[in-house]
C-alpha cells in the first residue's frame, strides 16, 4: 500500500478551500444522481459519505426535497456544509468507523470511497449495510480494475484504489445489495466508474424473526 493512503484526511483538510474552489458547482454527475434518486422514495433521507463541502451534489439532493446527513473526516469541509445548509446534519467522522445507529433511504459515496485502501474498502460494505433501510439505494465510484493509482492535488500525492469488479459484486451481494447498474469509465460522466445498487427487502420469515 502506498504511504499516501494514510494521508488522505490531512490532505483534504489542508487544502479544503482549494478543493471547494476547483471542484466547481457544475453537476456533471446529474444523470447518475437522478438514477440514484429514482430508487429512493420522494423526500427520502439520504446519507452522503465523504460529502466534502456539500456542493454540488448535496446541494442538488437538498433542492430535490431530500433530508441529507453528510459525513466527512475534514472539519473544514463540514464547517462549509454547516454554513451553506444549516437545516441539515453534518458530521465530522471517518467513514471506516461510521456508526450512526440509524438507517437511510439512500447512501452515496461519490469520489470518496475510492480513496480507501483495498482492505478498508472491503470493510465498508458492512458499514453500508448497517446504514441502509430496506430497499435503500447505494451508489459509489471506484476504479475500473483492481489496483492503486496515485494522483496529485496541490502538489501532494493523492491516493486512489479499486477492487476488481467481481469483488465488488460479491461484497455487495454478501451484504444484502443487488447491482442495478454499473458502467466502467462512463464518458458521459467524466470517465467515472459507477456502481448503483439496491438493498434487498427482508423476507416474511426474516421480518417475523426480527
Amino acid at each position: 500500500m502506498h504511504p499516501s493512503a494514510s494521508q488522505i484526511v490531512g490532505l483534504y483538510e489542508r487544502h479544503a478551500e482549494a478543493w471547494d474552489r476547483e471542484r466547481g458547482k457544475a453537476l456533471f454527475e446529474q444523470s447518475w444522481i437522478d438514477r440514484f434518486r429514482a430508487l429512493v422514495r420522494p423526500g427520502g433521507a439520504l446519507l452522503d459519505i465523504g460529502c466534502g463541502s456539500g456542493e454540488p451534489i448535496a446541494r442538488y439532493l437538498i433542492e430535490q426535497g431530500h433530508t441529507v446527513t453528510g459525513v466527512d473526516a475534514s472539519p473544514s469541509m463540514i464547517e462549509a456544509c454547516r454554513a451553506r445548509f444549516p437545516d441539515h446534519a453534518w458530521l465530522v467522522a471517518d467513514m471506516r468507523s461510521l456508526a450512526l445507529d440509524r438507517r437511510f433511504d439512500g447512501l452515496i459515496a461519490w469520489d470518496s470511497f475510492f480513496h480507501l485502501s483495498h482492505d478498508d474498502q472491503r470493510g465498508m460494505f458492512p458499514v453500508f449495510a448497517a446504514h441502509a433501510a430496506e430497499g435503500a439505494a447505494l451508489m459509489f465510484t471506484s476504479g475500473p480494475a483492481h489496483g492503486e493509482a496515485i494522483g496529485s492535488f496541490e502538489g501532494e500525492a493523492l491516493y486512489h484504489a479499486s477492487l476488481a469488479p467481481d469483488a465488488y459484486v460479491a461484497l455487495l451481494s454478501e451484504n444484502g445489495f443487488d447491482v442495478v447498474a454499473h458502467v466502467v469509465e462512463d464518458q458521459t460522466c467524466g470517465g467515472h466508474t459507477v456502481w448503483l445498487a439496491k438493498a434487498r427487502g427482508m423476507t416474511r420469515k426474516e421480518k417475523a424473526a426480527g
